[in-house]
């Protein structure tokens, strides 16, 4: 869709034109097309969308998108979508909106909504029970094919998901049924007959990292969701888990680059508010860095009597930096998909010096051939190959050891990413130089 000609309708008043437009267009390019619209236009556009997909554009909206409608909306148009809106979407608007409108939002709902909304927001940040919603499909072990059939057309078109069914027993879970089960087998057949009792759940305190997870290891469309006593309160849904997993790799690709999270989008954040994340990381980088010069000023002997050695610091602080890079970066993502964890430290380490040894080798003769073809030193060629493999282990070493030793004390492992690990292993590579050099050339 052009969207100069969806905004000239508009501003045009052509509004049968715009909602034949709205009609036919995904709900999600709906909400990407009214966000370059200005605030006047916002509100006409989306009154023009059919009431059935209304809600679900909302939810794909931006917070301020959101936080402007809820504060144009009348008291039916209000009421409305919240009728609408999943009890997910409901919960991440609340935890958006100020507080005047959460008082007038919570004013709309019901008493018995409302007493799930106030669970859901008191459940840990960052965790099942707040990322759920308690719309799913629950049926009884007696239930017949047919039963389930009619309930589901009854009350299906009120509910999250409808391709898993629950069936619970005093209000615990006891097994599952697929709607494809529900739809091939026989009317009469009874739900304990297909149910499948193999239940892969989570707690309502489970990490939703965890819980998404669980969604790529078994390839799953919903996960019930328990409380501590194990009663089934909600089902965590696909979407849900791919939104975490989009959240939590713009967190961890935002630390590893010395970048404070922030929820926002890159245009909704202010300068001051990139600068604020931005600036605290590179102060202790920068200040961390002294600890390199200082140790090259150590060294001034060195420069003096072999100033050559100068021309190749930043060969060796670079390649210490990616090698720790690389073996980090290898580490977090392991962690991260839960294929190592920190009982493996050992096997890793052993791993990562075989690779370090491997690079070396080929970096430090690459290297001495350059050398002998530019400079005719053998000595320096030398000091080169054995300064170049000591720092290529070190990094690698350092590389997968910090990352490990981060997720054991429970801090996020891609703190110590690239930055962090090029600011170490840069000092340690200079040390690493000079101290060949000068026990190598005799400069002691």
């Amino acid at each position: 869709m052009n969207k100069q000609i969806f905004m000239d309708l508009l501003e045009k008043k052509e509004f049968k034109a715009v909602r034949s437009i709205l009609e036919v267009m995904n709900t999600v390019d709906i909400a990407a097309l009214l966000a370059d619209l200005e605030d006047k236009e916002l509100i006409q556009a989306f009154r023009l969308i059919e009431k059935s997909k209304a809600a679900d554009v909302f939810a794909q909206m931006s917070s301020s998108m959101q936080v402007y409608l809820v504060e144009m909306f009348t008291e039916k148009e209000l009421q409305e979508l919240l009728n609408d809106l999943y009890m997910d979407d409901t919960v991440d608007l609340l935890e958006e909106l100020p507080a005047n409108l959460v008082t007038r939002i919570l004013d709309h709902v019901s008493k018995e909504k409302r007493d799930q909304i106030n669970t859901i927001l008191n459940y840990p940040e960052d965790s099942a029970g707040s990322i759920m919603t308690t719309e799913y499909v629950d049926l009884k072990k007696t239930t017949t094919v047919k039963e389930a059939m009619a309930h589901i057309k009854e009350t299906g078109i009120r509910k999250e998901t409808i391709y898993t069914c629950y069936i619970l027993e005093n209000r615990r879970l006891i097994g599952i049924v697929s709607a494809k089960d529900l739809m091939t087998m026989d009317d009469d057949l009874q739900m304990e007959e297909l149910m499948e009792t193999e239940i892969i759940s989570v707690t309502t305190h489970t990490d939703q990292e965890e819980t998404a997870r669980l969604f790529a290891k078994y390839d799953l469309l919903a996960l019930p969701v328990l409380d501590m006593q194990g009663y089934m309160v909600g089902i965590v849904t696909i979407d849900d888990a791919l939104d975490v997993i989009v959240d939590e790799t713009t967190e961890d690709m935002e630390i590893m680059n010395a970048l404070n999270p922030s929820e926002k989008t890159y245009f909704e954040t202010s300068v001051a508010v990139h600068a604020k994340n931005r600036i605290g990381w590179l102060l202790v980088l920068m200040l961390s860095a002294t600890i390199t010069q200082t140790i090259i000023a150590r060294y001034e002997a060195a420069f003096a009597a072999l100033p050559l050695l100068v021309s190749f610091i930043p060969m060796l602080t670079d390649t210490g930096g990616n090698c720790g890079s690389q073996s980090s970066t290898l580490v977090i993502r392991g962690l991260a998909l839960d294929e190592i964890h920190f009982q493996d430290i050992f096997r890793v380490v052993f791993k990562e010096f075989r690779v370090a040894l491997l690079v070396g080798v080929v970096l430090a003769v690459t290297n001495g051939i350059y050398i002998m073809v530019r400079y005719h030193d053998p000595m320096m060629a030398v000091l080169i190959a054995i300064s170049l493999t000591a720092t290529i282990i070190m990094a690698k070493i350092i590389g997968c050891i910090l990352p490990l030793f981060a997720k054991k004390l429970h801090v996020d492992p891609a703190i110590m990413a690239a930055p962090l690990i090029t600011t170490i292993v840069d000092a340690g590579s200079i040390l690493i130089y000079f101290q060949v050099a000068t026990h190598l050339l005799g400069m002691v």
